[in-house]
């Protein structure tokens, strides 16, 4: 009995030896695959910031509002050429810049929305449209006010439509530019910030530079041609050898294909 006692006492001992070991095993694997799970987490964590860091599109940066600064010229003409050539079945020159398919009105109004709608992108569609309605429009009626006060021209009028402001803008365009909000802030824009956030940095920033030399100097040749045959209009001669050059490089047979819907406005405000 004696003997039977002390062999049942071993044998709990044992058990409880290996509860023992067994406890500790599964701490110790438990401890290890923490730490490991941890060391995994912190990895991908610095993996993502490390690609965070390599995009140079962040946010609403410069070069983000930039690209989107530039596709939006380029889009906007594409857009304009295809609805003319649908609703007159004429294709005409819709670009606002003398080189390339370029109009900046487009590019400075896709930028406009973005800044101003991006806070409200999760709101309703209604406010948003509401929104881009009251932006478009008085985004449109300043365009073609300073487009008339410096080079005496314009380039669209509404003054046929109804609820038309001085023909600059109109209640029709107005509902137009709200639709088109809620389209480019929900939509378009997006899909436009995933693809340029993609563009590696080592190429994406050189690009933009390159491509905002190439923008500026567009523009700025585009305005200078412009100045000058408003001076041709009045009969201002020549007397330097960059008038000469605008001269010969951009007659206005040149301009009047690239600007084919401009409109020199008279001393009564009309246009001729």
């Amino acid at each position: 009995m004696v003997l039977i006692g002390r062999i049942g006492e071993i044998r709990l001992l044992h058990d409880q030896i290996n509860g023992i070991m067994l406890i500790t095993t599964m701490k110790y694997i438990g401890g290890t695959l923490g730490k490991e799970r941890g060391s995994l987490g912190m990895k991908r964590e610095n993996v993502q910031r490390r690609n965070h860091q390599k995009t140079f599109a962040n946010g609403l940066n410069f070069y983000k509002l930039f690209w989107i600064f530039f596709i939006g010229c380029f889009l906007g003409v594409v857009i304009e050429v295809l609805f003319g050539l649908i609703t007159t079945h004429k294709l005409e020159s819709r670009a606002g810049l003398v080189y390339g398919p370029f109009n900046p009105v487009y590019g400075f109004g896709a930028v406009l929305m973005t800044v101003c709608l991006y806070k409200l992108r999760e709101k309703r569609d209604l406010w948003i449209f509401l929104s881009c309605m009251v932006i478009g429009a008085a985004f449109e009626y300043l365009c073609s006010y300073l487009q008339e006060l410096v080079l005496g021209t314009v380039s669209w009028q509404y003054s046929d439509q109804m609820f038309s402001i001085q023909g600059r803008t109109s209640l029709l365009y107005a509902f137009f530019w709200g639709i088109l909000g809620v389209f480019w802030i929900k939509m378009l824009f997006p899909f436009l910030s995933r693809l340029i956030e993609k563009i590696p940095a080592k190429v994406g920033i050189p690009v933009t530079w390159i491509l905002v030399a190439f923008m500026v100097f567009n523009m700025a040749v585009s305005l200078m041609a412009l100045e000058r045959q408003a001076q041709r209009r009045e009969q201002i001669p020549a007397d330097n050898a960059v008038a000469r050059l605008l001269d010969e490089r951009f007659p206005d047979s040149r301009l009047d294909r690239i600007y084919c819907h401009m409109y020199v406005i008279d001393g009564t405000g009309q246009t001729e």
